[in-house]
């Protein structure tokens, strides 16, 4: 079961083109493993499933109600850094996916036993996920930033992003400067400012204290503009000294490597395929038709080490073009071996794409709980 939860790692995802300088010297891990250790020891398993459920289930009638199970859901996306629940599309759906595995799509309420079995089958799918694709917890405190302003680097990332700047002599310096720190990332030591909490929080207060004389001037030129933004970053580097933003920073690059390996193993392409079909609608002669290719194809994605389709933009345009090669649409019904010879072929499509145009994605979403590690929030708390 894969609950979903490898690749919709929250918050906006985007593509990466900057050269990459991690010295994250405070960055932790998850990967999966914290969970790993807890669902596989019996013991310490048993007392936190005992703990949570007495804690949630209030009524105490011994069954969860779907609302008794939010919270848990809850504790289990903090767990994993994901942001809480309404703030990011992508991560919402995991929500909803988790609920759907408690109730099994039903209203209905859930006994202690199924809420350990569905509890470990999802903490499981979570960390095959984060073993997939770790999730980084950044704790981002202004020393990066600092490194990157006094650094070679400053110059030349500024001017290319000055120059990408619609109409700079249009638009005030405070517009221009919040929009350069836009297009910056974690790597130079910003959280994410797509994220309107960091806007509020952290960018608007430490612009504050520039001169307001000068902000609503348009810029002079591209070296009024270079010491100005450095003014500005040495004052959002001070702020978020007094308040570090925690980030969920996950990075992936899809370059048809996981393909290759799936293709070139008979036994776990068939194994793949075999779990795939078992779920197809056939006709009454047992063929399948062309239409359900998407549904196949997504089923066999994990084990292939490719997203969901729907999850990334780039992506899905690989897929799609996959599925023009072969007709997909032309409602056409196949035979079972000639069904999952398309499959294949789709797969070989996609991953010769990938390995000639490898696309990589990063997301970051700001943590607001102080984030432990996996482990310590799903110790039960005494």
């Amino acid at each position: 079961m894969d609950t979903g939860f490898s690749t919709a790692t929250a918050g906006a995802t985007q593509s990466h083109h900057h050269g990459h300088n991690h010295n994250h010297n405070h960055g932790q891990v998850l990967d999966g493993s914290d969970i790993m250790e807890l669902v596989g020891n019996e013991k310490v398993f048993s007392s936190f499933v005992d703990h949570k459920f007495s804690e949630l289930d209030r009524d105490r009638d011994g069954q969860l109600s779907v609302k008794e199970l939010h919270p848990a859901v809850a504790d289990i996306g903090a767990a994993l850094g994901l942001p809480a629940q309404g703030s990011s599309p992508d991560s919402d759906l995991i929500y909803s996916e988790v609920l759907n595995e408690f109730t099994h799509g039903k209203q209905e309420k859930v006994s202690k036993t199924e809420f350990k079995e569905v509890l470990s089958d999802i903490l499981i799918g979570m960390a095959a996920g984060l073993k997939r694709d770790p999730v980084v917890i950044l704790r981002i405190d202004g020393e990066d930033l600092l490194e990157f302003i006094n650094g070679p680097g400053y110059e030349p990332e500024m001017i290319s992003i000055f120059s990408e700047l619609e109409s700079p002599d249009a638009c005030s310096l405070h517009d221009c400067i919040v929009k350069a720190f836009k297009k910056l990332t974690v790597d130079q030591g910003i959280p994410p400012c797509s994220d309107s909490w960091v806007v509020s929080n952290i960018l608007e207060p430490s612009l504050q204290s520039i001169a307001d004389q000068e902000q609503d001037k348009p810029v002079a030129s591209q070296e009024a503009f270079l010491s100005e933004f450095k003014k500005a970053a040495e004052c959002v580097a001070q702020r978020l000294k007094e308040q570090p933003v925690i980030v969920a920073h996950t990075e992936n690059t899809f370059d048809g490597s996981g393909i290759r390996r799936l293709l070139s193993n008979k036994f776990e392409l068939d194994k793949a395929l075999n779990s795939t079909l078992e779920n197809v609608p056939r006709d009454r002669t047992g063929k399948i038709s062309k239409e359900h290719l998407r549904m196949a194809l997504d089923s066999v994605s994990p084990s292939a080490g490719l997203p969901p389709i729907g999850a990334i933009e780039e992506m899905d345009q690989v897929l799609n073009e996959a599925f023009k090669m072969v007709n997909a649409d032309d409602g056409k019904q196949l035979k079972e071996d000639e069904f999952r010879k398309v499959v294949a072929e789709m797969l070989g499509s996609i991953m010769l794409q990938l390995e000639g145009n490898p696309i990589s994605v990063s997301s970051n979403s700001v943590v607001h709980e102080p984030i432990a590690s996996a482990s310590t929030v799903l110790q039960p708390s005494s």
